[in-house]
C-alpha cells in the first residue's frame, strides 16, 4: 500500500474512534428506523375487530329514523342538498340522496394507506434526507474542528508534511464515509418500506426503483454536505464559525438572494431539491405580457407576473459541484499557505 493509502486508513481510524462521529452515525441509523416503524404502524390495515365494529355502527345508523327523514327532505328540495339543478329525473335524485346520506363503512374506519410515492416526494423520504445531510455536515465539521481545537493538526504534519495529501486524505474519508453511510441507510429504508408496501399490495410498477434512485441521489448530497462542512472548517479553523455560516445560508440564503434580485434558479434549497428529486418546479418573477396586465386591471397590474420554470438535475448538480469545488480549492490553498499553530 502506498503512502497516501496508509494516510487514508489513518484518517479513517481516527474518524471511527471519534465519539462525536459515532453519536452522529448512531443517530443516522436509529432515527430512520424509528420513522420507518412509525410509518408502518400508522398505515397498517384495520383489524378484523375494527372492521366488525365499523359494520355494526353502519347498520345501526342506517336504522336511524332520521336518515329517512333527511332523504325525504333531499328528494323534496334537492337543490338545498347540493343536487345538480340539471338533474330532473326523480329516480336519479333519490339515488343521489341515498348514496350521499347513507352511512358507509369507510366513514367509521381510519385507514391511512401506505403510499410509497408520496413518502418519496413529500413524506419520510425528504425528512430522512434532511436528517442525513445535516448529520453528515456536522460529521465533516466536528471531525476536523476537533483537530484544530486540540492542536493535533501540527502533530499530523510532523509525520506527513505534504499538506495537500493530508487535506485530500481527510476530504476523501469524510466525503466517502458520509455518502456510503447515507446510501446504506436510504437503500435499506426504501427496501424495507417497499417490502411492506408489496405485502399490502400497495406497490406500483417502478415505484421502488424510483425511491432507490432518489435515495442514491440523496446520499450524494449528504456526501457533498460533509465535504462542504469539512472544507469550511479547514478554512476557518473553527467549528462554530462553520456551523454559523452554513445554517445562516440554509435559513436566510434564499431570502437574501431574493432581496438582491436573484431568481429561484440560484436558491441553494431549490438546487438541492433538484438533485434529490431529479428536477424541481419553481416560480420566477417576469414582466407581464400586455394581455396579462389587461386581465389583472390597472389596480393589480404592477408589471410583474409569476412564471413556472423547471430546475433540472444537471443544473442543480452543477450548482452544488461548483460551490463545493470553489470552497474546497479555497480551503486547500489556505491550508497550504497559512501557518499551523
Amino acid at each position: 500500500m502506498n503512502g497516501f493509502g496508509r494516510l487514508v486508513l489513518v484518517e479513517l481510524s481516527r474518524l471511527v474512534h471519534r465519539r462525536a462521529a459515532l453519536v452522529l452515525v448512531a443517530a443516522c441509523l436509529i432515527v430512520p428506523t424509528i420513522i420507518g416503524v412509525v410509518l408502518v404502524l400508522d398505515t397498517r390495515p384495520p383489524s378484523a375487530a375494527a372492521v366488525a365494529e365499523a359494520e355494526r355502527m353502519v347498520e345501526q345508523d342506517r336504522q336511524n329514523p332520521q336518515l329517512e327523514k333527511d332523504v325525504a327532505s333531499c328528494i323534496a328540495e334537492p337543490q338545498n342538498w347540493g343536487v345538480d339543478p340539471s338533474v330532473e329525473d326523480a329516480d336519479e335524485i333519490e339515488e343521489y340522496c341515498r348514496v350521499s346520506m347513507e352511512p358507509q363503512l369507510d366513514w367509521y374506519l381510519y385507514d391511512s394507506q401506505l403510499e410509497i410515492a408520496s413518502e418519496r416526494d413529500s413524506g419520510s423520504g425528504i425528512a430522512i434526507t434532511l436528517l442525513l445531510s445535516m448529520a453528515m455536515m456536522l460529521l465533516g465539521t466536528t471531525f476536523t474542528g476537533h483537530d484544530w481545537a486540540s492542536g493535533s493538526v501540527s502533530n499530523q504534519l510532523l509525520f506527513e508534511p505534504r499538506r495537500t495529501r493530508v487535506w485530500c486524505a481527510k476530504a476523501l474519508v469524510v466525503g466517502g464515509v458520509a455518502a456510503l453511510l447515507a446510501g446504506v441507510v436510504l437503500t435499506t429504508y426504501w427496501l424495507a418500506i417497499g417490502a411492506v408496501a408489496s405485502a399490502r399490495d400497495r406497490l406500483g410498477d417502478g415505484v421502488l426503483l424510483d425511491c432507490l434512485q432518489m435515495g442514491w441521489r440523496a446520499a450524494a448530497v449528504a456526501g457533498v454536505a460533509a465535504l462542504l462542512g469539512f472544507a469550511l472548517t479547514m478554512l476557518f479553523r473553527s467549528t462554530v464559525a462553520t456551523l454559523g455560516i452554513l445554517f445562516g445560508i440554509a435559513l436566510a440564503g434564499g431570502i437574501v438572494l431574493g432581496i438582491l434580485g436573484f431568481e429561484g434558479r440560484w436558491n441553494p434549497a431549490y438546487n438541492v431539491a433538484a438533485v434529490v428529486s431529479d428536477g424541481v418546479e419553481y416560480y420566477a418573477e417576469v414582466d407581464c405580457s400586455p394581455q396579462q396586465a389587461e386581465e389583472m386591471g390597472e389596480e393589480m397590474g404592477y408589471g410583474y407576473c409569476s412564471e413556472e420554470r423547471t430546475l433540472t438535475f444537471a443544473q442543480g448538480a452543477g450548482y452544488l459541484g461548483t460551490a463545493v469545488l470553489a470552497t474546497g480549492l479555497g480551503s486547500l490553498l489556505w491550508f497550504r499557505r497559512r501557518d499551523v499553530p
